[in-house]
């Protein structure tokens, strides 16, 4: 169970870091639209740990939405953690 979810973090943090370092080339350097993939999973990751306290056992990919939704916070922290910090090197340079 906490194999699966470490494993779908990982996977979702790769992800998002690949979306986050493609907008960031491909936006201006006023737009706030590169934070917006991390922002959107942090809000699912919200809401299925929501669904996991008021449905009874649901179980994708081997883990629970409990799982999932920590493995989506996970992501997004990361991925809104790395992104900040390749957005204020675009913005000095």
């Amino acid at each position: 169970m906490i194999q699966a979810t470490l494993t779908i973090g990982a996977v979702l943090t790769v992800a998002l870091l690949i979306i986050s370092f493609i907008l960031v080339k491909a936006t201006p350097k006023k737009s706030y639209a590169t934070y917006f993939p991390g922002l959107i999973f942090f809000a699912a990751g919200l809401i299925l740990l929501l669904f996991a306290t008021i449905l009874d056992r649901i179980w994708i990919m081997g883990t629970g939405l409990g799982g999932l939704g920590i493995a989506c916070l996970f992501a997004a922290g990361i991925s809104l953690m790395v992104t900040a910090v390749m957005d204020s090197h675009r913005q000095t340079a």
